[in-house]
């Protein structure tokens, strides 16, 4: 009898059919916000292995070493030649001419 009288009091109460529901909600989100939000946190204090480190401090690779190695390249003959789209064959597109390829399309 019990059981009937508080579902007829939920359907009927407007407050504990959409109000609670959404203060649990409000509250729990914000509780679970807090635990994911505070693993960044913890990320950022996990130390790195001494050996792992000794490895990233001899590898001195930078932008500015890599621009220089590039500097000098020639980039005249280079050429734009564009990969198959899905539903093309890769092999008849490999070394063709792209003017042909816009004439047979067409």
């Amino acid at each position: 009898m019990w059981t009937h009288a508080w579902a007829r009091a939920l359907r009927k109460n407007r407050t504990l059919r959409y109000g609670v529901p959404m203060l649990l909600l409000i509250v729990g989100g914000s509780f679970g916000l807090r635990e994911f939000s505070q693993i960044r946190y913890d990320a950022v204090k996990i130390k790195i292995d001494p050996e792992l480190e000794e490895k990233l401090k001899m590898n001195k690779m930078s932008l500015e070493s890599e621009y220089e190695k590039i500097k000098d390249s020639a980039f005249d003959d280079w050429k734009n030649i564009r990969g198959p789209r899905p539903w093309e064959d890769p092999q008849l597109l490999q070394g063709r001419n792209p003017e042909f390829l816009k004439t047979k399309t067409t």
